[in-house]
């Protein structure tokens, strides 16, 4: 067991997966959109992260964490059948064995010390699918902070094991009732509440959106995905980098932390949208939620509501380092249909014994579609992050199949 997390080689000369540009900008994404009320608490987050960051102890406090309660390192799985019967070598990195099943107990860990740190007592946090709120609620418990999640109405509904769990945990959840009811307007409602409490409660977002420093803050603490998988690559493939890298992406958090371990590789890097919320695959130059990015909007530059089988997935843009890897030619977004995903989801289980989120079932259903039509080539290898488990998709299934 590792009793630090390792300091990073400096960043690549074009500053792919680094250090972000002046303003936290990426390319011409990102920056700190705030509202006046928020530009101090960002920069207090902003500078208590890379003090944070730069401290050993800090760093050794979070590998503890992550090894003895989130139960890092997950293993690299081969997944012998699946890969039998598409041509390819498939590889699933397994954040859906992480304590509260996914990967979003590496960044709220890390956010829940960061928060201690500053004098924080109290957690604000966004959810979607609720694992982010689980993980939020659960880091509150474990390091005696209270947590307040706000969820779209509609997701409460659909994901009613994960707000109960939040509640078990002892975190307020409140329900959004505006808009859509779904990711976006909780994030929104989210915001709008910490403009009036940051003296005493940090926003511990949930994905590499937001203003600076969150989306390289979050990438930062979810790369951890990307350092164990490259060191278990060249342990497991002759090559020691895979093909192809492919994750989910809605925001775009697990897609980021994994792409960062194989940026600077010849690893192609493949994010998998859902066909109703492909910010960057289809999305215009916007601003939302304190940072320029790619989002679904009219031609009056009104924000389109976003549309997908996974929670995760249903939010209308995706993190502004997404948004400039996709220009630089580094990283390719696709999309898949909510069929196609359910449809993954069940070959998953019927060929591996592994259930998977239907966010990550998106990434599947991409390497299933390409390995079929030959766009991925015969005998190539493929890391896939499966970046949570089914359990909470269980009632969404039933009804389609």
């Amino acid at each position: 067991m590792r009793d630090v997390l390792p300091l990073r080689e400096p960043a690549p000369p074009d500053g792919t997966m680094g250090e972000p540009r002046a303003r936290g900008r990426f390319g011409e994404y990102g920056g700190r959109y705030a509202p006046e009320s928020l530009v101090e608490a960002c920069r207090e987050v902003d500078e208590a992260f890379r003090e944070a960051w730069a401290d050993p102890g800090f760093r050794g406090a979070l590998a503890r964490l992550l090894a003895v309660h989130a139960g890092r390192p997950t293993p690299l799985t081969p997944a012998h059948r699946l890969s039998e019967a598409l041509g390819v070598r498939l590889y699933l990195k397994r954040e859906d064995l992480t304590h509260t099943g996914s990967h979003k107990i590496n960044n709220v860990l890390a956010q829940a010390l960061l928060a201690t740190r500053m004098g924080r007592r109290r957690l604000i946090a966004e959810t979607g699918a609720g694992q982010h709120g689980v993980a939020t609620a659960t880091a509150a418990a474990l390091l005696g902070l209270e947590a307040t999640v706000f969820m779209g109405e509609r997701d409460i509904e659909r994901q009613a094991l994960n707000v109960f769990r939040m509640r078990m945990l002892g975190a307020e959840v409140v329900p959004v009732t505006t808009g859509s009811r779904t990711l976006k307007d909780a994030t929104s409602e989210a915001m709008r509440h910490w403009v009036g409490v940051t003296g005493d409660s940090h926003y511990c977002i949930g994905s590499v959106v937001g203003p600076d420093p969150y989306p390289w803050m979050v990438r930062e603490f979810q790369r951890i995905i990307g350092d164990e998988a490259r060191g278990q690559c060249a342990a497991e493939l002759r090559t020691g980098v895979p093909d192809y890298v492919v994750a989910c992406v809605g925001g775009g958090s697990n897609a980021a932390g994994t792409f960062a371990g194989f940026a600077d590789t010849r690893a192609r890097l493949v994010g998998v949208e859902a066909e109703g919320g492909a910010g960057a695959a289809r999305g215009r130059l916007g601003v939302m939620h304190g940072c320029r990015s790619l989002f679904l909007q009219d031609d009056d530059g009104q924000i389109v509501q976003a549309h997908s089988i996974a929670a995760g997935l249903d939010y209308p843009g995706v993190g502004p380092e997404h948004a400039h890897l996709r220009d630089l030619g580094r990283a390719r977004y696709v999309t898949v249909t909510d069929e196609e995903a359910a449809g993954a989801a069940v070959r998953l289980a019927r060929t591996e014994g592994i259930v998977p989120a239907l966010e990550s079932a998106h990434a599947l259903a991409w390497v299933i579609r390409a390995a079929g039509d030959g766009e991925l080539p015969a005998g190539s290898t493929v890391l896939m992050t499966l970046s949570g488990r089914g359990d909470k998709d269980v009632s969404t299934l039933k009804e389609l199949l």
